[in-house]
């Protein structure tokens, strides 16, 4: 009789002890699930463009990096949440309206326009310190997962223009918040 209790038992153990890891093994996907869902996906990589543009001035550029995307904000205060933009992928990057080419790094270029602009013409000063072909001022993207370069593309009827290099043509997104519109790059396609 003890030893066919005591084979019960360790069948209940060996039971317990099989529904507890496939429970555990049940839950690992769930978790991965969670995990992949934090990453933003169904952005695209179309033109986006929206809002009235040139009411007020840029005053700075700024990138950020996070999980799953990298950040490139525009922050024009006063803008509200209405400031405009247009944001496209391009084959080569032109300065508005000269025309002329701006080599920009990285596998693909993103073409930012910004509804502000980068020059008081009252008091005949910059508000944001660029210059035509050069890096933005105070963006250092190395060791960004998916910026590569910046160039200014300057500031024509109320828009400026930046050329923004990335790895690969990946899917973005374009925020508006108030005084700032956001441009945000997905690290990949699933990310």
């Amino acid at each position: 009789m003890r030893g066919i209790r005591a084979a019960v038992a360790v069948l209940v153990l060996a039971g317990a002890t099989l529904g507890t890891a496939a429970s555990t093994a049940g839950a690992a996907p769930a978790e991965g699930s969670r995990a992949a869902a934090a990453c933003p996906t169904g952005w695209g990589s179309g033109a986006k463009g929206g809002g009235a543009m040139g009411a007020d001035h840029l005053e700075d550029i700024r990138t950020g990096q996070h999980e799953c995307y990298d950040r490139i904000v525009f922050d024009v205060p006063g803008g509200g949440d209405q400031i405009g933009y247009h944001v496209q992928y391009v084959d080569r990057f032109y300065a508005d309206p000269s025309g002329e080419y701006i080599p920009v790094g990285g596998g693909a270029i993103l073409d930012i326009r910004v509804g502000a602009w980068s020059y008081d013409l009252e008091a005949g000063v910059p508000t944001y310190p660029g210059e035509v072909g050069e890096p933005l001022p105070g963006v250092n993207t190395s060791g960004y997962s998916t910026f590569r370069d910046t160039r200014f593309g300057g500031t024509f009827e109320g828009q400026t223009q930046v050329g923004l290099g990335v790895r690969a043509r990946l899917p973005f997104r374009v925020i508006q918040l108030d005084g700032r519109v956001v441009v945000d790059v997905a690290h990949s396609w699933t990310s």
